[in-house]
């Protein structure tokens, strides 16, 4: 997780993230960049929160101007 989040930060080539949360040290980190965001968790952390399960359960919308 470290590497993906060093790498995510390092490479020039990616857009600058609006906001980050959390740290690779905490097992979970947030990255933020407006129209995708990127959540990096480790093994337990994503066996907790669980969000394939969450995600599965959704109802997708879809909304036309």
């Amino acid at each position: 997780m470290q590497a993906l989040d060093e790498d995510l930060h390092l490479d020039l080539s990616h857009p600058r993230p609006r906001r980050i949360e959390g740290a690779a040290e905490s097992g979970w980190v947030l990255i933020d960049y407006g129209d995708v965001v990127v959540h990096l968790f480790g093994e337990e952390e994503r066996a907790f929160y669980n969000l394939e399960g969450l995600w599965s359960r959704s109802v997708p919308v879809v909304r036309f101007q």
